[in-house]
C-alpha cells in the first residue's frame, strides 16, 4: 500500500494578493483524495528537519542566514517568496516531508509526498520558490540504508532541476535526469547526468516516448537501488508557466510509467508533487491527482 505524507503546513503560507505560487494546492490535493475515500490513517504527519542537519549537507552559512532573515533583498527576490517565520517553519516541514517519504519508500516500497520538489535550491542560495533541496538531501538519507548504494533523481518538472544537477555532480551515487523545456527557467542550465530538453509546444506522444527512453536509459545504464520522482504537472497545457502540450492523460500516463517502471524493476521510489502553476487551483489539483492515481491510491 502506498505511504501518503502531509502536514497542514503545507498550505499555511500568507502571501500578497496575486502571487504567483499556488499555495492553497497542498490542502487541496489532501482533500480531493479524502473525497475519493482515501482514510486518514493512510497519511503520515512530518516533522521539521533539523537545521543542524542542513548545515552539515548545505552552506552553514546561508542555512543561519535563511531561518534568521539574514538574506538580502536580492536573495530573497531570487527566491521569490516573502520572508516570515512561517515560511521557514513550512520550509523546514515540508523538507521533513521528503525525507519522512523516502525513510517510508524504503520500508513500503512506495511513498508519496504532497508537497516536495525544491530542484532549484543550492547548497548557498535559493531560487524559484526553492530554499533547501529536498531532492537531494533525501537521496543522501537513502544512501545511508544498507541496501541501497545508488539512486536516481527522475525529475519531470517542466524547469530543469539545476540545483540538485550542481549539488549531485560529484557523487556517483547519486544519478540525476532532468527532462524539461529547453526554453524556460533556469535560463542558464546546469549539467544532469542526463538532460533531456523538450522543446515548446511538445505533445502527449513526444514527451511520453521521451520518458520512456530516460527511464529505460537511466535504468539500464545505472541501476538504482532506489528513485526519488520529482512528478511536477508544470508540463501541463493549461499551465501558466510550462509552455508544454501535455494533456491530463499524458500526465497520467507519464506517472504511470515511472511507478510501473519501478514496480516491474523492484525498486522503492518516493515522489514529489513538484510544480504546477495553474490559477485555477481545483483544476490543477486534478492534474496533481494523476500521481496518486497512478499510484494506485485510489480507484478511478
Amino acid at each position: 500500500m502506498t505511504a501518503l505524507v502531509f502536514h497542514p503546513i503545507y498550505s499555511k503560507l500568507t502571501l500578497p494578493d496575486r502571487h504567483r505560487f499556488p499555495i492553497d494546492k497542498y490542502l487541496g490535493i489532501r482533500l480531493a483524495l479524502a473525497e475519493k475515500g482515501v482514510s486518514d490513517s493512510r497519511f503520515t504527519q512530518p516533522v521539521p528537519v533539523e537545521i543542524t542537519r542542513l548545515k552539515r549537507i548545505f552552506d552553514p552559512g546561508y542555512i543561519e542566514q535563511l531561518i534568521s532573515n539574514q538574506l538580502d533583498e536580492k536573495a530573497m527576490r531570487r527566491i521569490g517568496f516573502p520572508w516570515s517565520e512561517q515560511l521557514v517553519k513550512r520550509t523546514l516541514t515540508a523538507v521533513g516531508g521528503t525525507l519522512k517519504t523516502a525513510e517510508l519508500a524504503l520500508l513500503e516500497g512506495r511513498a508519496l509526498n504532497l508537497t516536495g520538489g525544491y530542484h532549484h535550491a543550492f547548497a548557498n542560495f535559493g531560487s524559484g520558490f526553492c530554499m533547501v533541496n529536498d531532492l537531494y538531501l533525501a537521496a543522501l538519507q537513502m544512501l545511508q540504508a544498507q541496501e541501497v548504494d545508488k539512486v536516481l533523481i527522475f525529475d519531470c518538472d517542466v524547469h530543469q532541476g539545476d540545483g540538485t544537477a550542481k549539488l549531485a555532480s560529484n557523487n556517483p551515487q547519486v544519478l540525476t535526469v532532468s527532462l524539461h523545456g529547453e526554453k524556460n527557467f533556469p535560463h542558464r542550465k546546469q549539467r544532469s547526468d542526463m538532460d533531456f530538453p523538450l522543446a515548446k509546444g511538445t505533445k502527449d506522444d513526444e514527451y511520453l516516448d521521451t520518458v520512456d527512453t530516460a527511464l529505460h536509459l537511466a535504468f539500464n545504464s545505472f541501476r538504482p537501488d532506489a528513485v526519488i520522482y520529482d512528478a511536477g504537472v508544470d508540463i501541463h497545457c493549461d499551465d501558466d508557466l510550462g509552455h508544454l502540450e501535455i494533456s491530463t492523460a499524458g500526465v497520467y500516463a507519464r506517472d504511470k510509467l515511472v511507478m510501473d517502471k519501478c514496480t516491474e524493476s523492484g525498486v522503492p521510489i518516493a515522489a514529489v508533487i513538484g510544480g504546477g502553476y495553474q490559477r485555477n487551483v481545483t483544476a490543477l489539483v486534478d492534474v496533481h491527482m494523476q500521481l496518486f492515481k497512478a499510484a494506485g491510491c485510489y480507484e478511478c
